[in-house]
């Protein structure tokens, strides 16, 4: 429904004759590229498979459908709206509406934000426990989409989301300098596919149920491809004995950060003088140097490999290690292992364009399912950007693609036998639209 009495703006502008906005437009839409978002969930059904397993806590008749609620939020925060605030606006929206299952200008509004906040709130643990199942099924059909994997390599990391207020579970981190909450991300180290994420207390140390969330993935991997080898890659904060020994019992080579100590850095004197002396002869800018050594700690039962870089630079020496059971030559291992940096820029996508970090449900497992949430609006997105890709189209940030591709003006009708949209006529993202139409008209 339009506004009724919507206040005029006016405008000086360079032009002849002034301008005037107000917001009376009609059956507008401001992200024209919803259908898109619509092609994405038909091929996942991340949110479908939500839906399934979200317990309806209302009784007697209901006006919303729980796969309708999971679809309106998850598109709602693919297109950049993160508050369940936006809803009040947004029910009205005819794209969203259609692509929604209802038509845009018969069919009832949709949800308003207290409907989708009882809706965060109706989920408990087990619920977010079987809501992860589901997001891992997503992963691995789609993974095999193009063919059965061999081989999977698991990229885990923690990060920051901070926090306000008192919410449960949430705590001071003394690393980060804030209250936060403190999630664990696992990434297909391959292809950027996020696997799962769990929400940990913000004191929770960066091991902190690693160990429990790789036994459920792994024996996920391994009953869908028993002949699948795996693969861990971490920073400093899995460097603890139970996650090396879990991988070596279930056979996993590892590739782990270590935080340095006056052992390690023993270690690693010679390599770093070496650099220093090189770059003093050569005048260098920077000399990289990369050994490795057999080391073990007093907590560890046995010696591991360590793979040591030594720079020298302008301002001083700089030694990094890491704990490995990959025989690569240590500079091919090291130069493996700082791949892993990529997977930043994969948190910087389900954070930036897709406000993971936006977790300010009082109730912990709200905040877990609301987590969980983001994580579907990154699989619907980063699907989308994976079919551009295929046209040819260079990789863009997921919130690159999102103005390019979704947040196109529009006009929508309704007419007897089917619905109308049309399209900023100057809009630069058309030629994407051609490419995508192109792609799946030969898929199918």
């Amino acid at each position: 429904m339009s506004q009724s009495a919507t206040p005029t703006i006016r405008f000086p502008v360079s032009a002849p004759l002034p301008l005037e906005a107000s917001f009376d437009g009609g059956r507008l839409t401001s992200d024209g590229g919803l259908p898109w978002l619509d092609q994405a969930e038909t091929a996942v059904g991340v949110c479908a498979a939500f839906a399934a397993v979200i317990p309806e806590w209302r009784r007697g008749p209901v006006r919303h459908r729980l796969e309708t609620l999971v679809r309106q939020r998850v598109f709602q925060i693919a297109c950049g709206y993160e508050d369940q605030d936006d809803a009040d606006f947004l029910r009205t929206d005819p794209l969203l509406k259609l692509v929604c299952g209802r038509l845009p200008e018969t069919g009832r509004d949709l949800a308003s934000q207290p409907t989708l906040s009882r809706l965060e709130n109706a989920v408990d643990r087990k619920s977010c426990y079987r809501l992860g199942l589901a997001l891992g099924e997503r992963y691995l059909r789609e993974r095999e989409r193009d063919g059965v994997p061999t081989h999977i390599v698991l990229d885990l990391d923690g990060t920051d989301d901070p926090t306000h207020g008192q919410q449960e579970g949430s705590a001071y981190h003394g690393y980060y300098g804030q209250h936060m909450y403190h999630p664990l991300l696992v990434f297909d180290g391959t292809t950027n596919q996020l696997i799962t994420a769990v929400l940990r207390p913000g004191n929770a140390h960066g091991s902190t149920g690693v160990v429990a969330v790789l036994k459920r993935v792994v024996r996920a991997l391994r009953e869908r491809w028993p002949q699948i080898t795996i693969e861990i890659r971490m920073d400093s904060g899995g460097a603890v004995p139970a996650i090396y020994d879990f991988c070596e019992r279930e056979r996993l080579d590892y590739t782990i950060g270590l935080i340095p100590n006056p052992r390690l850095a023993a270690l690693a004197a010679p390599l770093a003088a070496e650099a220093q002396w090189q770059r003093a002869e050569t005048g260098a800018e920077t000399v990289r140097l990369i050994g490795e050594a057999s080391y073990q700690a007093e907590s560890w039962e046995h010696e591991r490999r360590v793979v040591i870089k030594a720079e020298a630079l302008p301002k001083g020496p700089n030694t990094r290690f890491v704990v490995t059971t990959r025989s690569d030559p240590p500079e091919t291992l090291y130069d493996w292992y700082v791949d892993r940096g990529e997977a930043e820029n994969w948190i910087k996508d389900l954070k930036a364009a897709c406000f993971a970090d936006r977790l300010s449900d009082h109730r912990f497992w709200a905040n877990q399912f609301r987590l969980l949430l983001h994580a579907a609006a990154y699989w619907l997105l980063d699907t989308v950007r994976r079919w551009l890709l295929a046209c040819a189209v260079p990789r863009m940030q997921l919130d690159t693609l999102r103005l390019r591709l979704l947040t196109i003006g529009g006009r929508v009708w309704q007419r007897a036998d089917h619905v109308r949209l049309r399209l900023a006529a100057s809009h630069p993202g058309q030629p994407l639209w051609h490419q995508l139409a192109v792609y799946h008209l030969l898929r199918e």
